[in-house]
């Protein structure tokens, strides 16, 4: 069952936000020579803004290497920005010290994406989970050990796990233990990077709604980063593209995915396998991205995607499109959008933006002797069934 996208009731009464990212800056320093001087840099983030209200999830995706990981650590200032400005409940913490930083901690928490190599495999799980309250120098009503017990049920671990060590767990055991110190303190926030791209399928769903219970539980605000789109589909809200240090659509989850603004975004979309041999049909041409990824040492100017996008033109090139919103709650950064007016109409496209993709076709679904197509679709001479209408959630789905 896939979460309500209505808005948060913390949002709708709180008109503040309890994140606000303003042009975030991080740029990781190129050395060479004897000196150690700095001859390039890494532009992981490059200049991104965004608000999450309490009580709701954002949505993180995007490629590897586009600055996902990056953007949690610093909103989470477990790494110093190179620019830009992040407030958290009406603070500015951007440069916050690190004695400073201490009593935010106890709102700002992180779930790490390898359950294993975040835990110290030579301290028991009750000192790891205990760690945050002798840190933070809290003494929870009822003792540290009974207190602890009880937040390893409340993710569905025993009270035994206690003098336990994290080499006995499985990997979906050991995230519920990481989720279980993230939460020892109760905070406002927690960042969750890739939390389930390191378990099994049968265990992602398992961990996916434990977070969803314990946000409507716990009152949790999420920012939740993830390749995985039918993931990120199924706990967010609000769903943020990220194409290279730059964040080029932000819309609402439905919206998203319904009526994608970006290319890039639609490119993503139409790579969503659809695991229902009987819907395949209904999948459109399946968008291949040709060449790799451009380095983020030297983006390309302009739009940095114009150099794998069929619709660039020559103002993609020298140009960069600002992050506005074309409807309501959903912004895009682009020139040239899906299912909106073009910005700069009267452009020539490209002759290289031609041959930048490559449309696959979907496969026909091969008809069962046993089963009759699906009501609504018509049969064809091959014996395959042809849907008279699209799907629920739009073409992409």
């Amino acid at each position: 069952m896939e979460k309500d996208v209505t808005i948060p009731e913390q949002a709708a009464s709180s008109p503040e936000p309890l994140l606000r990212v303003e042009g975030l800056v991080k740029h990781f320093p190129i050395r060479k020579g004897v000196f150690g001087r700095q001859s390039a840099a890494v532009k992981a983030v490059d200049g991104i803004d965004f608000e999450v209200y309490p009580g709701e999830t954002l949505g993180v995706v995007g490629e590897s290497g586009c600055g996902k990981s990056t953007m949690g650590r610093l909103i989470t200032r477990l790494i110093e920005p190179s620019g830009g400005k992040v407030e958290f409940d009406g603070r500015d913490i951007t440069h916050l010290s690190m004695g400073k930083m201490r009593p935010m901690r106890r709102d700002i928490q992180m779930i790490f994406q390898d359950p294993y190599s975040s835990l110290n495999p030579r301290h028991t799980i009750g000192t790891i989970v205990s760690a945050p309250f002798r840190l933070q120098n809290v003494e929870p009503e009822g003792g540290l050990k009974n207190h602890v017990q009880e937040l390893l049920q409340l993710v569905g671990l025993s009270p035994e796990h206690y003098n336990r060590y994290p080499h006995e767990f499985s990997g979906g055991q050991r995230q519920r233990i990481g989720i279980a110190r993230a939460l020892a303190l109760r905070p406002k926030l927690v960042v969750a990077d890739e939390p389930v791209s390191a378990l099994d399928v049968s265990i992602q769903a398992q961990v996916v709604n434990l977070l969803d219970d314990l946000q409507d539980e716990l009152g949790l605000t999420y920012v939740i980063i993830a390749h995985d789109l039918s993931v990120i589909r199924h706990v967010s809200d609000r769903i943020a593209v990220m194409y290279l240090g730059k964040i080029v659509e932000l819309a609402d989850r439905k919206a998203l995915y319904s009526t994608p603004m970006h290319p890039y975004t639609t490119a993503l979309m139409s790579a969503v396998p659809v695991p229902d041999p009987r819907r395949r049909g209904l999948k459109s041409e399946r968008i291949l991205l040709k060449g790799d990824v451009p380095s983020p040492i030297s983006p390309p100017s302009g739009c940095r995607f114009h150099t794998r996008c069929w619709k660039a033109t020559e103002i993609c090139k020298t140009q960069e499109p600002p992050l506005i919103a074309l409807k309501t709650g959903h912004q895009v950064a682009c020139h040239h959008p899906e299912n909106a007016p073009d910005q700069v109409p009267g452009q020539q496209v490209l002759a290289e933006a031609r041959e930048a993709v490559e449309l696959i076709a979907p496969a026909k679904p091969e008809a069962s002797a046993e089963e009759p197509p699906e009501s609504g679709a018509t049969p064809t001479e091959d014996g395959t069934a042809t849907p008279s209408e699209p799907a629920e959630d739009g073409a992409k789905e």
